[in-house]
C-alpha cells in the first residue's frame, strides 16, 4: 500500500510499504479521508510523543474492508471513523480509571501506523459506525471534536459563566461550539484572522474580536470595555505562550485559565503565584481525549457541531509537502483534507 513515512523528524516520503495485517480484534480501515492538524507540524518538528519512524495521520475515516476472526458486530463494507487512542489498561493510571494519563499510552498517528496511508489496523473496540448523511470529511471531524469534548470535561462549565477564548482554528471553532451550547451565557472569542472569525459568525457565535498581534491593547481595550471584571473562563486555544500570559489579564476571582493549544516543550508560564492564591485561580490543562467518540459523534450527527465550513483545502499523499506548506505558511486555510485513495 502507499503511505506517508516519516525517517526521522523533518524527513519523510510517500512509498511502499506492506499492508497491515489484522488480529483477531482488529478490523482494516481503508481511509478515505484524513485532517491535518496542528499536531501534525509538532511531529513534523520531532516534538509531543511522536516516535519515529512513523506514518502519521490521527483523524481519520473510512471503509472496512477486512476483519479478525473475533470481530462480531463489524462487517466488511461499513463506514467507520476511528479513535486512534490505544490505552493498555494494567498501568497505575489505567488501574485507577484515568485511562488518559496511560503510562503505555499508544496513539495511531502520533507514536503508531496511522491514516496518511491507504489502509489502517484498528482495534475493534475504537471503531465507529457513520451516520449514513455523514461524509467521511466531516466524519474525519470526530477526533478534535472528541478533543473538544474533553476540553468541556475539563472546564465542568457552569450555567451562565462568561467565557473568553483566544484562538479561532479548526478545534477553536468546534469548541466555541460546544461552549454556547453547553451553558456559556456570554462567549467572546477573539482571534487575528478575520475569516476565521466571520466563519464563527454566520455559526451564530457573533461577539468576536479582532487581535491586532502588534498590538495587544487594542483588543484587550474593547474587551475589558465589555466585561470589566473579568471572566469566569479564558482559553487559550491558540498554543502561543505570549498570548496564553495574556489570558491572565482578564480573570476574576476563580476564574479558570485553559491551556487548550499544544504548546512549545521548552516555554515556560510566567505568572504570579500570590495572584493564584489570593484570587483561586485555576489553571487547567486539556490534553488530547480518551472514550469522547460517541459524543463527538453525536454532536456531529445531529449538527450541534457544524464543520463543513472548515474544509478549505484537500490533497492527497503525494502531495504531502504541498499539505505541510498550506499548514505552516497559507493564511487563507483552516482545515487541510487528505485523501490516500486519491
Amino acid at each position: 500500500m502507499k503511505a506517508l513515512v516519516y525517517a526521522e523528524p523533518g524527513t519523510f516520503s510517500t512509498k511502499e510499504v506492506p499492508k497491515p495485517e489484522v488480529t483477531p480484534n482488529q478490523v482494516l480501515v481503508q481511509v478515505k479521508s484524513c485532517g491535518v492538524c496542528k499536531t501534525d507540524i509538532h511531529i513534523h518538528n520531532g516534538a509531543f510523543i511522536s516516535k519515529f519512524p512513523l506514518i502519521p495521520g490521527h483523524e481519520f475515516a473510512g471503509v472496512i474492508v477486512d476483519k479478525g476472526s473475533e470481530v462480531q458486530k463489524l462487517h466488511v463494507g461499513q463506514r467507520v471513523v476511528c479513535d486512534n487512542t490505544v490505552l493498555c489498561g494494567h498501568c497505575y493510571y489505567c488501574k485507577r480509571n484515568e485511562p488518559l494519563y496511560c503510562e503505555n499510552f499508544y496513539s495511531l498517528g502520533v507514536n503508531g501506523p496511522g491514516g496518511f496511508s491507504e489502509y489502517v489496523a484498528v482495534n475493534h473496540d475504537k471503531v465507529f459506525v457513520l451516520p449514513d448523511a455523514m461524509s467521511f470529511d466531516e466524519a474525519a471531524f470526530t477526533e478534535p471534536t472528541a478533543c473538544a469534548v474533553h476540553g468541556l470535561d475539563r472546564i465542568q462549565l457552569k450555567t451562565g459563566d462568561d467565557v473568553l477564548m483566544f484562538g479561532a482554528g479548526p478545534t477553536g471553532i468546534i469548541l466555541a461550539q460546544l461552549l454556547a451550547q453547553n451553558g456559556a451565557s456570554n462567549l467572546v472569542v477573539a482571534a487575528p484572522t478575520k475569516f476565521k472569525l466571520d466563519i464563527l459568525n454566520e455559526l451564530g457565535i457573533t461577539n468576536t474580536v479582532l487581535v491586532d498581534r502588534n498590538d495587544y491593547s487594542k483588543h484587550q481595550k474593547k474587551i475589558q470595555a465589555q466585561f470589566p471584571k473579568g471572566f469566569d473562563v479564558v482559553i487559550d486555544a491558540t498554543g502561543h505562550m505570549p498570548m496564553l500570559e495574556h489570558c491572565f489579564q482578564y480573570t476574576k476571582k476563580g476564574t479558570k485559565v485553559v491551556c487548550y493549544g499544544v504548546y512549545d516543550e521548552s516555554k515556560q508560564l510566567e505568572v504570579n503565584p500570590y495572584r493564584i492564591f489570593e484570587d483561586e485561580l485555576q489553571i487547567i490543562g486539556s490534553f488530547a481525549q480518551t472514550h469522547c467518540f460517541d459524543r463527538a459523534l453525536t454532536y456531529l450527527d445531529l449538527k450541534i457541531v457544524q464543520v463543513d465550513k472548515l474544509i478549505t483545502h484537500t490533497f492527497n499523499l503525494d502531495d504531502y509537502d504541498q499539505a505541510l506548506d498550506t499548514v505552516l505558511n497559507d493564511k487563507t486555510h483552516l482545515k487541510v483534507m487528505i485523501h490516500p485513495g486519491e
